[in-house]
């Protein structure tokens, strides 16, 4: 069951969660980040620039995730970037008990240079309750506040 609204800002799995959506620089065009109707659009924590030849980059999310053991999370593009050629729906899940900031691989599917922003919404991460409990115990738990590479 997707766990929104209210039930989600009770279970807080992202620290000091926005209790509304609001537009990247209050532009009614910006892009959202917070939370919506059905999950919570996370931000891009440093901008970037995508273009032919580095057309795959890692970011990191302004927001810090600490996931109860009942919750697991699915990142989303927004239809925004979709539109303009932009995947940062490649991260994986996030696991019921992980905590740090996520790092959000983000793929471009065009040939022309196009920048986004630092502090703008860049993916929706929708909440789902798990019937039995869990938590993850892994090599990315309390991932550090930048982006990290694979560890192999």
């Amino acid at each position: 069951m997707i766990r929104n609204g209210k039930a989600l800002l009770r279970d807080a799995p992202i620290t000091n969660m926005l209790t509304y959506k609001k537009r990247h620089n209050d532009d009614p065009n910006g892009v959202s980040y917070g939370l919506t109707e059905c999950g919570y659009d996370i931000r891009l924590k440093k901008g970037m620039w995508l273009f032919l030849g580095r057309r795959f980059r890692l970011g990191s999310s302004m927001e810090y995730f600490n996931l109860p053991k009942h919750l697991m999370g699915r990142v989303l593009n927004k239809s925004t970037w979709a539109r303009r050629g932009i995947d940062a729906s490649m991260t994986t899940n996030i696991e019921p008990g992980w905590c740090g900031w996520l790092t959000i691989e983000i793929s471009y599917k065009k040939w022309w240079p196009i920048y986004i922003p630092a502090g703008v919404g860049i993916c929706q991460v929708i909440f789902e309750t798990l019937e039995q409990e869990a938590e993850y115990d892994g090599k990315y738990q309390n991932q550090e506040d930048s982006p990290v590479p694979a560890k192999y």
